[in-house]
């Protein structure tokens, strides 16, 4: 197998993994001789090396952006660099457990908001009411105005209101790691599309020197016939 010495680590690689410098964008290019100043355009390195410095732009880009890397950036950066599906990732996190208080909220609050809840209450009210005043004759252990029946139903307002509220803090939660997810997809996904931008261009100007190289090579034998031609 062919090899060649890297300008940049000076380390023996596959020819087929060799990249001209003229090939690629002066952004990339400029960020390789920030490093390695000695290196030109008529310089070669191999397309890992080529890698590692587009996902060292990508970090330095986000850094400008953000000022600092997030875990959640560094999270997408990881992804990028081991190739990995960042959704296999996020839905493998670990959930925190819930306290037995959060059980007893969430299922207090599914419970209180649906029609199970409201027609067994209403049913509850009319027979309390209508065993108090029919069966009872109003001389019952809760007589009108029903100052009973009003505590019990003061009482349970009084703690279904904050249990309701904790489940909605959880909820809110809940909605704020979806956005989380959300956004560490988009990012990647924007990343992405800047990295095939960047192997779209070197292709398209590996494939221009390619063409000019052929052609260089048609003109020098065309150059020969008319030479050989002109001699007979």
């Amino acid at each position: 197998m062919k090899t060649f010495i890297s300008d940049l680590s000076k380390k023996e690689f596959p020819v087929s993994d060799r990249v001209s410098a003229s090939t690629i964008r002066h952004t990339l290019l400029n960020l390789i001789q920030t490093d390695n100043p000695a290196f030109t355009h008529d310089s070669h390195l191999a397309l890992s090396e080529l890698n590692h410095y587009r996902e060292k732009y990508i970090s330095e880009y986000l850094l400008k952006d953000t000022g600092e890397l997030s875990e959640d950036e560094k999270t997408v950066l990881t992804s990028l660099t081991s190739k990995t599906t960042l959704t296999d990732k996020i839905d493998g996190e670990d959930q925190p457990d819930l306290t037995v208080g959060q059980k007893i909220a969430d299922k207090v609050a599914t419970f209180g908001g649906s029609w199970t809840f409201i027609i067994a209450f209403g049913v509850f009210i009319f027979f309390w009411i209508s065993i108090n005043t029919y069966w009872l004759f109003n001389k019952g252990f809760d007589p009108y105005p029903f100052i009973l029946l009003n505590l019990i139903l003061s009482c349970l307002a009084a703690l279904q209101a904050p249990v309701i509220m904790m489940s909605q803090n959880r909820q809110e939660e809940k909605d704020r790691e979806r956005a989380k997810k959300d956004y560490m997809i988009n990012l990647k996904s924007e990343l992405e599309i800047r990295i095939l931008h960047e192997k779209i261009d070197h292709f398209v100007m590996n494939q221009q020197q390619e063409l000019l190289e052929i052609q260089n090579v048609q003109i020098e034998l065309m150059n020969d016939i008319l030479s050989r031609v002109t001699r007979k």
